[in-house]
Parts: C-alpha cells; structure tokens; sequence
C-alpha cells in the first residue's frame, strides 16, 4: 500500500476542513430561508434581480453558478409564486428577461436583510484581519483555474 505525498495529504485535509466549514455555515445561514419557504436556488436569482436589475436567464444562471435549465425550473417555480415575471424584449421578442415583481421586491428585501444578518453573526467568530485573509484565501484559490 502506497502512501500519499505529505503535500498531497495537507491539500486533501485542508479541502475537506474548507468543504466542511462551508457547507455548515451555509446550513445555517439559509435557514431563514425555511419561513418564506425559498430554495437557495430561488434565494439567488431573487438576490440577484434585487442587486442587478432585470437579468436574461442565462446570465442569472452564470451569476448564481446554476445551469440555464436549472434556471428554468426555478424561474417557472417564483413566477408561480407571483415573485417574478418574464417579460419580452419589444425589439427582439424572442429575448426574454426576468423582474421582480412587487412580491418578490417586498419578499427579497426582508429575506436579504435576514440572510445578511445571519451572514454577519457566522462570520464574527472570525476577527476583522481574519475575514480579510479568509476572503484573500479564497479569492486567490477560486481564481487558480480562470
């Protein structure tokens, strides 16, 4: 049985105690999403509609790191809920983007300030310089392969 370089056990520890650590907080940041019943899926695109504007599917896909058919789903699912609707471009109607709605403006607000709250409290068992270089960290690591 052959072991593995120490350099290779360090970066394998390391990316579980990462995945670990994320997928914890993230647990427990989205779960203010349980009383309005969002998904976190739904939670992005509502997010970004909210800080961007009206968006194509397709680039609501790429800022919530989701598939376009992904997308779909979850934007026929809010619009359902009267939380956005898709709107045709008058210049080219095959072009679709999506709004908000008034709903979903008044449901993003309250949601956002709860998940940025939450977001807050997880992150202040870190000192200031510590969410610094956590940030740096991660910055540098999510921009190795792009």
């Amino acid at each position: 049985m052959e072991f593995a370089p120490k350099s290779t056990y360090r970066a394998l520890n390391t990316y579980t105690k990462l995945m670990r650590a994320a997928e914890s907080v993230t647990s427990r940041v989205h779960r203010v999403l349980s009383a309005p019943k969002l998904t976190i899926s739904q939670f992005g695109v509502l997010e970004a509609l909210f800080h961007k504007g009206p968006l194509c599917q397709k680039d609501i896909a790429a800022k919530i790191l989701k598939s376009t058919g992904n997308i779909t789903l979850v934007i026929d699912n809010l619009e359902k809920q009267y939380l956005v609707r898709r709107k045709r471009d008058n210049e080219d109607r095959r072009f679709l983007t999506i709004h908000l709605t008034e709903a979903g403006t008044n449901l993003i607000t309250k949601v956002f300030a709860d998940v940025e709250a939450s977001i807050a409290f997880e992150m202040a068992s870190l000192t200031e310089d510590e969410q610094e270089l956590l940030g740096n960290l991660c910055k540098k690591l999510g921009l190795k392969g792009g």
